[in-house]
């Protein structure tokens, strides 16, 4: 259980409506919440002195900050983090945000940058907040890739491309990948990577599995028919192939040789065509409160943010919002989830061109 879900479940209901209305009430008016005001609103009446009390907890908690010696509370960062996470209650998009943001992006048309300029547009003035429109990226070919181990769960993938750009993406290996058979599969990718892109890089890993797969058939065929070896989980990660009588194998050892390589090279491969395509993934709505992002941690800024795809499922850019942190997270959640959707379905239509 990590820290948040143990203050999560730390919390009983009276400490969860108290923290729920303090951090509700700020990120309405931007104020500290006072204990007499929660005295009107909480379902339980209770007394301004038995609130402060709980209020107090919450601040030994990490939950509740108090800007003035006498003042009412405020959420703090991991207080703001733990409600969007555990008590916000998202809303369905309002049908006039969605009016609006249809009217604004109008019809498909061929210029992607007015298209985006205008989401921009749209995404500011529905949410008096700044924008963030992150454009399709041309897929650039590879000069050089890089996995870096960063702990037993997770690993760094370095991609420099052609045009100089340099990135960076956080993902989770397949299972039992040590650091340093991280460094032979970007060896082995280095090899191939020139001139290729990423898509044309898996394409090529997928034709050399499958002409590895088609080889080890073509050796192990003679020996299956002939009854001396059978297949075990065939075409699965974990296959192997069963040879009986060995010592009527003395003709076949040079092919047993060969298989055991090929299949040592097959598991090899698929594990870096795992690595390519875990490079690929992405995730859907995400806010970052504060210091999460570090582009904005000394502004006190939040960053709501959602990828958009084309009509392969592949990101290509990112929409977003980027204010205060008492944004209202339950209502520009669904806009900027919306927003998303509609410019990927935009710039996947058969009249749109990426220029």
């Amino acid at each position: 259980m990590d820290d948040k879900n143990q203050i999560l479940s730390e919390l009983n209901d009276r400490s969860r409506e108290v923290f729920r209305r303090v951090v509700e009430g700020y990120l309405e008016t931007g104020d500290p919440v006072g204990s007499r005001t929660l005295t009107r609103q909480l379902t339980e009446k209770l007394s301004a002195a038995t609130i402060r009390n709980v209020m107090q907890d919450l601040e030994y908690m990490g939950l509740l900050g108090s800007p003035h010696v006498s003042a009412g509370r405020v959420p703090t960062q991991l207080g703001l983090r733990m409600f969007v996470d555990g008590f916000m209650e998202v809303s369905e998009l309002h049908v006039r945000d969605r009016q609006a943001l249809e009217a604004t992006l109008g019809p498909t048309e061929p210029d992607v940058g007015s298209l985006l300029d205008r989401v921009g547009s749209a995404l500011s003035g529905l949410t008096h907040g700044a924008s963030l429109v992150l454009a399709p990226k041309q897929e650039a070919p590879i000069r050089h890739i890089e996995f870096v181990s960063l702990a037993p769960d997770r690993a760094l993938v370095v991609l420099v491309l052609a045009d100089g750009q340099v990135e960076n993406r956080v993902f989770t290996p397949p299972p039992g990948q040590t650091p340093s058979s991280m460094r032979e599969a970007a060896n082995f990718l280095n090899a191939l990577a020139e001139g290729r892109t990423l898509t044309e890089l898996r394409r090529e890993m997928a034709a050399e599995i499958a002409a590895r797969r088609q080889e080890i058939d073509s050796l192990a065929a003679a020996l299956v028919e002939s009854g001396l070896a059978q297949w075990a989980d065939r075409g699965q990660p974990d296959e192997r192939l069963i040879v009986r009588g060995q010592s009527n194998l003395l003709d076949g050892e040079k092919d047993l040789d060969r298989i055991r390589v090929l299949f040592d090279d097959l598991e090899r491969k698929r594990d870096i065509a795992d690595f390519l395509d875990l490079t690929e993934e992405g995730e859907g709505v995400r806010i970052f409160i504060g210091s999460e992002n570090k582009l904005f941690s000394l502004s006190g800024s939040a960053v709501v943010v959602s990828p958009y795809m084309n009509a392969e499922r592949k990101i290509i850019g990112a929409v977003g919002v980027i204010g205060p942190t008492r944004l209202n997270y339950g209502r520009i959640v669904p806009i900027v989830d919306y927003t998303a959707q509609l410019v990927g379905r935009l710039l996947s239509g058969p009249a749109q061109r990426v220029k």
